[in-house]
């Protein structure tokens, strides 16, 4: 989906379980403003706000070709992560390096203060986001998705988003899950190159595929655990993105109750693991309010609503339970 909306977001576009793209959404951002001028004054710009923070950020030698990935044997990364400053980074940037360069999620806030009270959207204030800067060259970042929901701003270079549904994760072939390059699980699939003879379901996955290319001053709405690969297109890239999650902040990641799965459940003899789905299919992905209707209120406990207090006892029971 896409929309022209210069005036802000549309209502229905926070709720959307479909990508949606906004064009010009904040084509007047200062931000944006300077980049359309020049890279130069967008570094200038940039400067401003804190030229001597120092900040972590990924290097890839030229032979990488802007991927960030995996090495040859899985054991680490084909990258490695450094500190510099900004007005290192800019400088850097400026001068036209062969090396791939890559500042990830970086919090605006406590990093830039300022610049996010410059360049706001004002539509998400009640939904207190995240909102951080990425900033690099050309690269690529494989697939993955994030928990959160996510309206991804460009304001710097080109930036190409390729997105599929969350259904689509057989055929997408992920990686490890306890080695990542930032946390999530990524799609070992090259989506600029992709290599059918060693991933033939990523045919299947291409027929949902979504793809979208942001100029400065557009922006894309993400739904949480859309699997997302992006690829920046000019040597000056950056992006301003906003994550927000439509859930109580009492609840965790389900994540870990994945991997609570795999030490738990996975491995279980079949019948056993059918009596399991059929238990979480009741109290989990099939729950609503008649689950618990025939236990007394006052004995339902963990079958009643969760709060934040409620959430807190659990965690400490499972916390305890774990000890072993």
């Amino acid at each position: 989906m896409s929309a022209e909306s210069p005036a802000g977001i549309p209502a229905d576009v926070l709720q959307s379980t479909q990508p949606v793209l906004l064009r010009g959404l904040v084509r007047h951002w200062p931000l944006v403003q300077a980049a359309q001028r020049s890279d130069a004054d967008f570094c200038n710009y940039l400067r401003s706000f804190g030229e001597q923070t120092r900040l972590m950020l990924w290097r890839g030698r030229p032979e990488i070709g802007g991927r960030f990935f995996y090495n040859d044997d899985f054991t680490d990364f084909n990258f490695q992560r450094e500190i510099h400053t900004l007005a290192a980074l800019l400088d850097e940037l400026s001068a036209g390096t062969q090396d791939t360069l890559y500042l990830g999620s970086t919090e605006i806030d406590s990093a830039f203060p300022g610049l996010g009270r410059d360049n706001a959207l004002p539509d998400l204030a009640s939904a207190h986001p995240h909102v951080s800067l990425w900033l690099g060259n050309r690269m690529q970042v494989a697939a993955h998705f994030d928990l959160p929901d996510n309206v991804a701003c460009v304001v710097a270079g080109r930036r190409r988003f390729t997105l599929f549904p969350p259904d689509q994760v057989a055929n997408l072939y992920i990686g490890p899950l306890d080695l990542t390059p930032a946390g999530q699980p990524i799609s070992l699939v090259d989506h600029a190159r992709p290599d059918f003879e060693r991933f033939p379901r990523y045919a299947e996955a291409l027929k949902h595929m979504q793809a979208f290319e942001l100029l400065p001053g557009d922006a894309l709405f993400i739904p949480s655990q859309w699997w997302h690969g992006v690829e920046s297109l000019e040597p000056v890239n950056a992006l301003v993105n906003f994550w927000w999650r439509q859930s109580p902040a009492f609840m965790d990641t389900p994540l870990n109750t994945l991997m609570m799965a795999l030490l738990s459940l996975r491995d279980l003899p079949p019948a056993q693991r059918d009596a399991w789905r059929a238990l979480f299919d009741h109290y989990v992905f099939d729950a609503d309010e008649q689950t618990a209707a025939h236990v007394p209120p006052a004995a339902r406990g963990i079958l009643a609503p969760m709060n934040d207090n409620s959430a807190r006892q659990l965690r400490a029971v499972l916390l305890n339970r774990l000890k072993r």
